[in-house]
């Protein structure tokens, strides 16, 4: 049995297969185009093109309606695809999906043939790739850091509140000592940003001892996505001597906890945090002692708050280094609590804020009594504020937590532009990093 010899040559700018030296017996019917193409383009069925992507990427969208048969072949005229890749788009799929291909190797041609409508799409052949000359294109995906407001400080001997909860998809930890999350998987739809506020910090008041305002929820949402809401921190909790009934409110839970007071055997409890998000606060000091030693710090993002016990200052818990942003930045610390005006600490200083935005504690000396405020779009817990004497009037400003804060980060090839609430948009190698202080949304084309 004689054997069949195939070659393939271009005669008059059709390629043409020669079957036995037999020029023209079987026919591609590939018209090469001699218009080198430089920009995005809808290809005709059974043509060829010379395509450079020298200065961009060009997508190639795939003719609609084609016949079982037909036939695209796209070339790579200046040995470029490798740096700006070819994108295949089509109406119908491609080898079997409805997802994009890419091509991405230098000095490559690929000759694409319609099968039928479950197929699609396939490669026919390719020169220096063959059958994997094309990959598949898979959606773009956007890391995220979202940080609730900050809870609020106790209001005399006031503990420290805690941090807004955090969670991130960005490096490898996220709040609560918990792995980073998944990205997420964009598609062309509204993403809307909400942005939570900070907690107050307890009001100063003759006939009740209100709680410390608990942080808002930041978080984004769309349609069809499970949302990712990180949980307002906990207010920070209280004991007022001079308050009616000696009145105690114990630390709030949320995002991170926040923290407590105890005095002459009473009790109450510091507030927990949310899993995969922070840690609680801290218990205040010595129960035994009166005035106690000290309250207890806001939990943070990465640590529990600091309980103010053997002369230690109630820190608040630290936050978490996050680089999304393209440097590092400390997001989420717990309040500091305050010392009191007698007892073991008396007059030492309140507890440190946690890094990452929290308010330091006030403690008991006058002009210094004040709870500091939690940094605005940390979700920094405020300050515990002391007191300078009686009656409970004299105390300290309780602080304020801090606003939160949500960031993406994107391919900025995949970048749509579109956006409101005013994000600061900055870029770092290849993507684009959107900060929102504020609510708003990205709308993902």
């Amino acid at each position: 049995m004689a054997l069949t010899k195939l070659t393939q040559s271009l005669i008059d700018g059709t390629l043409v297969t020669s079957v036995n030296g037999n020029t023209g017996a079987v026919t591609t019917g590939i018209d090469l185009q001699s218009s080198v193409k430089t920009a995005n383009f809808t290809a005709v069925a059974n043509e060829g093109y010379l395509v450079n992507t020298t200065s961009s990427a060009i997508t190639v969208t795939l003719p609609s309606s084609p016949s079982s048969g037909d036939e695209v072949l796209i070339i790579d005229y200046a040995g470029t695809f490798g740096t700006n890749n070819v994108t295949l788009t089509s109406s119908n799929n491609i080898l079997g999906s409805s997802d994009d291909y890419s091509i991405s190797s230098d000095n490559i041609s690929v000759t694409l043939i319609y099968t039928d409508a479950t197929k699609g799409w396939k490669v026919k052949s390719g020169a220096n790739e063959g059958t994997s000359s094309i990959q598949q294109v898979l959606p773009a995906e956007a890391e995220f850091l979202v940080v609730a407001g900050g809870g609020g400080g106790g209001y005399w001997m006031g503990a420290g509140g805690g941090a807004g909860g955090l969670r991130t998809s960005y490096g490898s930890t996220s709040g609560g000592g918990s792995s980073a999350e998944s990205n997420i998987v964009l598609s062309a739809e509204t993403y809307t940003i909400t942005v939570g506020s900070g907690g107050n910090g307890m009001p100063s008041n003759g006939t009740t001892l209100p709680s410390a305002g608990n942080g808002t929820d930041s978080s984004i949402a769309k349609s069809g996505m499970t949302t990712i809401t990180s949980v307002g921190g906990g207010g920070g909790g209280a004991y007022a001597i001079f308050q009616p009934s000696q009145a105690t409110v114990s630390g709030a839970n949320g995002g991170s906890g926040g923290g407590a007071w105890s005095i002459s055997n009473q009790s109450q409890s510091a507030g927990t945090g949310t899993a995969g998000q922070g840690y609680a606060g801290a218990l205040g000091g010595n129960q035994g002692i009166a005035y106690g030693e000290g309250t207890g710090g806001g939990g943070g993002a990465s640590a529990t708050g600091v309980q103010g016990i053997n002369g230690a200052r109630p820190n608040g818990g630290d936050g978490l280094a996050v680089q999304i942003t393209g440097s590092s930045v400390t997001y989420a610390g717990g309040g500091g609590g305050a010392t009191p005006p007698t007892g073991i600490n008396s007059g030492n200083n309140g507890g440190l804020g946690g890094a990452g935005g929290g308010g330091n504690g006030g403690y008991a000396s006058t002009g210094n009594d004040d709870g500091g405020n939690g940094t605005t779009n940390t979700g920094g817990g405020g300050g515990g504020s002391s007191a300078v004497g009686t009656p409970a009037s004299n105390g300290g400003i309780a602080g304020n937590g801090g606003s939160g804060i949500v960031i993406l980060r994107l391919p900025t090839s995949e970048y749509s532009g579109t956006t409101t609430g005013s994000p600061t948009v900055t870029t770092d190698g290849t993507d684009t990093i959107l900060t929102y202080t504020g609510s708003g949304t990205y709308v993902h084309a």
